[in-house]
């Protein structure tokens, strides 16, 4: 798609600091900081790669004012000590020399200072606050909850902050803001969302103080009117300075409301702050909260607020949430709002503004909404993303020219082998993709119709990989005297994994489908791939209205499979990983009962925490029964048997069942080349599960690492 986003890519100002276009890092906790706080190498190259890719301005997320008190990750950055500011104008100088600005964001965690906690110190909060009890703990795996709640740790200590506290805490605001300033960064974003201490004053629930600092809207602002005083005070009148704050607390009935936000928005613009930018919050007890509020999977979750509050004020208004580029363009041109933040997006494809800029939206690298990212954050583990292995990793993974090029055959068409393919020939290799089926996509065709974002990923790797100097030979299989034939020096493995069935009594019956023979099903591949189920497959299109020999017309399969699916009313699939439940979810959409039964103790393992919290809301909502700790399953006529957890017999009448177990890697033909003195290289699924990120992140470090 070739199409000016004119609007995004126009000039703007925050306040007297010019922005050469729209689009706006917005800050993202990295948890890259070095161990004195300062920003580490890889936290330089991440944003110094961003600032290469266009964006107009970009805000370091989650700089501690107080650090290490404060903290919310174990590897925080901050500004809290003069010593920070070198490496701070040593990033401000790389930022600036690919004409981008550089903005800080001013934090202090209160009560999600986790790193308080862990170590020992109190976390200071504005009044005690409401004990809450939800589900959020119920979408963790064993190892998450590990991870994130140290049994070790010391018992959590409250201090609820006194004047001098507050004194002391502005201080450090204004401090932090003027070592921004010398350091170089051309603004400051105070940050008076998301739970931490100031939206903690900003909201009744969590503001029970009955002094001059709570009650009413005015008194619980007071706060962060004295800290944008002193910052104002100290940087100056032409410093830029703004503040995030939240549009409302969403999940809680009595939290901040739309109506507060745009009173203390404009209370704020009185104060002389330059910009507002507009986010949200939630209650956190909640898992599917986590993904509705700051990092919404609902696309526009902020753009009602972001507006309301734009028509209050006269400075300009920045949001985020999931906003698409050829809808923020026309909100932009429209007056909700003035810039579009972006995380996820950017973390994808760092160049999108460039591709913005030059109308090549296609070639942006989709995000798949996945929540890899900030779901590393809650397991204390450095950013990342599924979608794009170079993220955080700019400086091992980034392309440069071979100095030894070599003619390469990349065996398998799936997203590793077209991630490697695609990589080798940048770097300037002869490739060669051999792909035994008529279509490159490989499982990612199978994942894109049960999750559409997926979908956006599969064009954009198809799409890549013809516009390079791949050459693509689809309907071959790769043999020792092809690749002889072909003349390659070395063979890359992405041939996915085995789907074969586990051994579950039963499991030969005609209603009984594997993955890879409901994928055969959904995408009208060969026949053959149905194996032993043909008569049940042909019994299936039945139902469907077809004739018996449509499994001759993919294009016709793929129709009537998109549309409904020829399956029975009554679904029972074994498995509850990734695969499992977005099946069921996929399923359940289209109106099947569908039950989904596994051994594990918990659901969702594959799915990246914030995105498993939200999918097993939704599979709730839809009416999906999940039976955790199960044993002794088996198929028998129409009925899926098992033992539950308290050693009860039980059964689940099943139109068909659908087995998602059962993968595993399949080395086979790498082992068989390596026996004919072939040089392999083994990548993607073949090495064992990994889905997506899997794919991508281990085509990147091979070929990376190849010289």
């Amino acid at each position: 798609m070739s199409k000016a986003l004119t609007h995004l890519s126009s000039p703007c100002r925050i306040g007297k600091l010019q922005l050469k276009n729209r689009m706006v890092v917005t800050a993202m906790g990295t948890n890259l900081g070095a161990e004195d706080g300062s920003p580490s190498e890889r936290l330089h190259a991440l944003h110094e790669r961003q600032a290469k890719g266009g964006a107009g301005l970009i805000v370091l997320g989650s700089v501690g004012v107080s650090w290490p008190s404060g903290g919310n990750q174990p590897w925080q950055a901050a500004i809290s000590r003069d010593e920070h500011i070198p490496a701070w104008r040593k990033l401000a100088d790389a930022v600036h020399g690919h004409g981008a600005k550089l903005a800080a964001q001013l934090h202090h965690g209160g009560l999600v200072a986790a790193q308080d906690r862990a170590e020992g110190r109190p976390m200071w909060v504005p009044s005690y606050p409401e004990v809450k009890t939800g589900d959020m703990a119920d979408g963790f795996l064993e190892s998450e909850l590990a991870a994130m709640f140290d049994p070790k740790a010391p018992e959590p200590q409250l201090h609820v902050m006194t004047r001098d506290d507050i004194d002391q805490l502005v201080a450090d605001f204004a401090a932090a803001a003027v070592r921004a300033k010398t350091a170089g960064i051309d603004g400051v974003e105070i940050h008076g969302g998301h739970g931490y201490i100031i939206s903690e004053f900003l909201s009744p629930l969590a503001n029970q103080r009955d002094d001059e600092y709570g009650g009413s809207l005015e008194n619980r602002a007071r706060f962060l009117l004295e800290i944008v005083a002193a910052v104002r005070a100290a940087v100056g009148a032409d410093y830029p300075v703004w503040v995030k704050i939240d549009s409302g607390e969403f999940g809680t009935r009595e939290g901040i409301s739309l109506a507060d936000a745009r009173e203390t928005a404009v209370m704020l613009e009185r104060a002389g702050v330059d910009a507002i930018t507009v986010s949200a919050y939630h209650d956190t007890s909640m898992g599917v909260n986590h993904s509705e509020s700051n990092i919404p999977h609902v696309p526009e979750r902020l753009v009602a607020g972001a507006t309301s509050i734009k028509q209050a004020l006269s400075i300009p208004v920045i949001t985020s949430g999931r906003i698409e580029l050829e809808a923020a363009d026309k909100h932009i041109g429209s007056g909700h709002f003035d810039m579009l933040g972006m995380g996820r997006k950017l973390l994808a494809d760092p160049d999108l503004p460039n591709k913005v800029i030059a109308g090549r939206l296609d070639d942006i690298r989709p995000c798949v909404y996945c929540y890899c990212c900030v779901s590393q954050i809650y397991v204390l583990k450095p950013l990342k993303c599924a979608v794009n292995p170079e993220t955080a990793h700019e400086l091992t993974r980034s392309l440069i020219a071979t100095s030894r090029a070599r003619h390469f055959a990349v065996v398998g068409g799936g997203p590793a082998g077209m991630e490697a393919a695609r990589r080798l020939a940048e770097r300037g290799h002869r490739v060669t993709l051999l792909e035994a089926s008529d279509r490159l996509g490989g499982t990612l065709q199978f994942a894109s119709i049960a999750y559409e974002p997926n979908e956006r990923l599969l064009r954009w790797l198809r799409r890549q990989t013809e516009q390079s100097a791949v050459e693509v030979r689809l309907n071959t299989q790769a043999t020792p005297s092809l690749l002889k034939q072909l003349g390659v020096d070395e063979v890359v493995v992405a041939t996915g994994a085995r789907r074969d069935l586990p051994d579950i009594p039963g499991k030969d019956q005609d209603f009984v489908f594997s993955g890879d023979e409901m994928r055969a099903l959904v995408l009208g591949e060969a026949n053959a791939a149905l194996g032993r189920k043909t008569s049940g497959f042909t019994r299936l299109m039945t139902r469907a209205g077809a004739v018996t020999g449509a499994n001759k017309h993919p294009w016709l399969l793929r129709q009537v499979s998109r549309a409904w699916l020829p399956l029975g009313k009554n679904i029972v699939v074994i498995g509850a990983e990734l695969v499992g439940l977005e099946l069921a979810e996929y399923l359940a959409h289209r109106g099947r009962n569908v039950t989904v039964i596994d051994s594990a103790g918990r659901p969702g393992a594959g799915l990246y925490l914030v995105r498993r919290m939200r999918l097993l809301h939704e599979l709730r909502e839809e009416g999906v029964v999940l039976i955790n700790r199960a044993r002794d399953i088996e198929v028998g006529d129409h009925r899926v048997r098992y033992v539950n957890y308290r050693g009860q017999q039980r059964s689940l009448d099943a139109d068909e069942v659908i087995v998602a177990q059962g993968a595993t890697g399949d080395l086979s033909l790498a082992e068989q080349l390596q026996t004919q003195g072939v040089t392999v290289h083994s990548i993607g699924d073949c090495n064992g599960v990994g889905y997506i990120e899997g794919a991508m992140e281990s085509a990147a470090e091979l070929v990376a690492g190849l010289d």
